[in-house]
């Protein structure tokens, strides 16, 4: 949406500014994840299309950096409105300290009235850190700063039954409330220009956010003033639903931002218990083990449908775990020697991020 064969898209990123700074009169606080910097940095660099080579990549991006900065400080200063540039990588809100701090410089931009304009690192980023693309940043700002809602702007009016581009009858599907398989499917099959890893990129974003209770809208950020008509009640795009209850902050942080060390399965009791009856993660409900991992790190478990139902901290290693699961909590001292936890996970320390 913000490029174009000849560079960066200049009336696309005059009409996001100038609507955003419209919100912001209105009262709303603004956080701005945009993409644009490998496109602006290929035009000045005249280079003939994105380069393979990711040294080359991450060059090119630090170039485009400085030039897509300017033109949204020329398109803000329009509108006597400051702006400040964020870039980030997952290590950054991976690591406890420097989410919060993030979390923290955030704040204070917004207190200011500043508006932070957020990418990713592209001149550090590699496969190990990497978002991978501004989607997933964007839902990962989302959770961060417990916002209201994602918008999410491209350049589709939304989800369809079929790509839109080759299928005359391909059909909007206005809301979806729950996201399984056949929406992967669906936006699985609408890939190309819609950026990296098209439309499935951003119904994974829309998982991450509506499981924490924060609904998603994707919309086709050139039509005239789309920011506008939304907030003012207008029905565009699609709407995704959330759950009812909302994740607190820091159970965002253990099911969306910690790398998986390994993977627990559990029997469907267990799975219930969890899900619905909100218990903490016992040995007796444990079937398998995979990997190898330390107290404290964090572990997905599933059930057995192989479905990923969350993500917790750990009380025990994964050797003592093999050693206890199946068991009920009063025999783990006779089989470890010592008994620190009932629970394998803690209820405290376990964000269900899967179907309830």
């Amino acid at each position: 949406m913000l490029t174009k064969d000849s560079g960066l898209n200049l009336e696309a990123v005059n009409a996001i500014s100038r609507q955003i700074c419209w919100l912001i009169d209105g009262g709303i606080e603004v956080l701005f994840v945009s993409s644009g910097a490998m496109a602006a940095g290929i035009k000045r660099l005249g280079l003939p299309k994105r380069p393979d080579e990711i040294p080359k990549r991450q060059a090119t991006a630090a170039v485009g950096q400085a030039g897509l900065m300017r033109e949204y400080e020329k398109s803000f200063e329009r509108y006597d409105k400051k702006v400040a540039q964020l870039l980030l990588t997952s290590d950054d809100l991976s690591n406890r300290k420097r989410y919060l701090n993030a979390r923290n410089t955030l704040h204070t931009l917004l207190s200011w009235g500043v508006v932070p304009i957020i990418n990713e690192n592209d001149t550090v980023s590699v496969e190990e850190i990497k978002f991978g693309d501004n989607d997933s940043l964007s839902a990962m700002i989302t959770l961060l700063m417990d916002a209201d809602i994602l918008i999410n702007l491209t350049d589709i009016d939304g989800l369809y039954t079929k790509d839109p581009r080759t299928n005359p009858d391909a059909e909007l599907i206005p809301v979806v409330s729950a996201i399984g398989k056949r929406i992967e499917k669906l936006a699985g099959d609408i890939p190309g220009a819609l950026g990296i890893g098209g439309m499935l990129t951003k119904i994974k974003a829309a998982r991450k956010v509506t499981a924490a209770g924060i609904p998603m809208i994707i919309a086709q950020g050139v039509k005239p003033d789309i920011l506008v008509n939304l907030f003012s009640g207008k029905e565009h795009g699609t709407f995704f639903v959330p759950k009812k209850e909302k994740l607190r902050n820091r159970k965002c942080w253990i099911g969306f931002n910690l790398k998986p060390r390994g993977l627990i399965r559990i029997d469907d009791g267990a799975a219930r218990a969890v899900l619905r009856g909100g218990k903490s993660l016992l040995p007796s409900g444990i079937v398998a083990v995979e990997g190898d991992f330390k107290v404290g790190a964090a572990v997905e478990f599933r059930n057995g449908n192989s479905e990923v139902l969350g993500t917790g901290l750990v009380n025990y290693s994964s050797a003592d775990i093999r050693k206890i699961m199946g068991l009920q909590t009063r025999k783990i001292k006779d089989c470890l020697g010592y008994k620190p936890y009932d629970e394998v996970i803690h209820r405290d320390n376990l964000a269900i991020t899967g179907e309830v």
